[in-house]
């Protein structure tokens, strides 16, 4: 864990109990119908040593729909053209990196490194993306611990923390600025540490349904089955 996240996670920590029925997180998501943005993703091990640089796009239509596509550093031309429409195709023009797409009943993972796709129930599964917290696919509030914590680095920050096993991360830091989405740190089950930082942000935007749907692309391997 770095000693960043660990420095914010002690702060939160002594946050008073009593002001944890509000936080930048629930006024953030109140008015929010759709949301896209560019990201850039650092991923560190255990020790702290950075293991991956990559860029990307989010898309969300609330309630329950998303876009959640990255790409390895040096791909930043294709994650720009993610924007454009690819979540529709699995990804069109884009060879490398990962796309995940809620489609409002199922989750969809496509790995094009492997040629594969993986299909679940939307509702059975959280996983470890700023997506899955901002889409409303799950009920913040019913699957996750929320404690708002003191300004840091010109960030106040959010700690999430889901409440059962089933999540794929341990916990999440959201930093905001004002009431903009500007950082995301999220510690997985690995103790590998995930650090988003958002740009190029648009709120209730228009968003077309094929920026949130997914088609199988020809060829590749599908694991799961998906829910009508």
């Amino acid at each position: 864990m770095s000693k960043f996240l660990l420095a914010v996670l002690a702060m939160v920590a002594v946050v008073p109990a009593a002001f944890a029925a509000a936080t930048p997180l629930d006024s953030y998501l109140d008015d929010m119908k759709t949301l896209r943005a560019t990201f850039v993703q650092t991923l560190a091990d255990a020790h702290g040593k950075e293991i991956d640089h990559s860029s990307g796009t989010l898309i969300v239509s609330r309630p329950g729909k998303f876009s959640w596509e990255i790409h390895p550093q040096g791909a930043a031309s294709a994650a720009a053209g993610a924007a454009a429409g690819a979540g529709a195709t699995g990804g069109a023009g884009a060879s490398a990196g990962q796309l995940m797409v809620a489609d409002g009943r199922n989750l969809w993972f496509l790995d094009r490194d492997l040629q594969q796709v993986t299909v679940k129930p939307a509702d059975a599964a959280l996983s470890a993306t700023p997506a899955m917290l901002l889409s409303g696919t799950v009920d913040v509030r019913k699957n996750f611990t929320i404690s708002p914590g003191p300004k840091r680095e010109g960030l106040d920050w959010v700690l999430v923390e889901p409440h059962g096993s089933e999540a794929d991360f341990r916990r999440a830091l959201m930093g905001f600025e004002g009431k903009e989405l500007k950082r995301m740190i999220l510690e997985d089950k690995l103790g590998q540490t995930a650090t988003v930082m958002f740009d190029h942000v648009e709120r209730n935007g228009h968003v077309a349904p094929e920026e949130v749907s997914f088609t199988p692309p020809p060829g590749v391997d599908v694991i799961g089955t998906p829910k009508k």
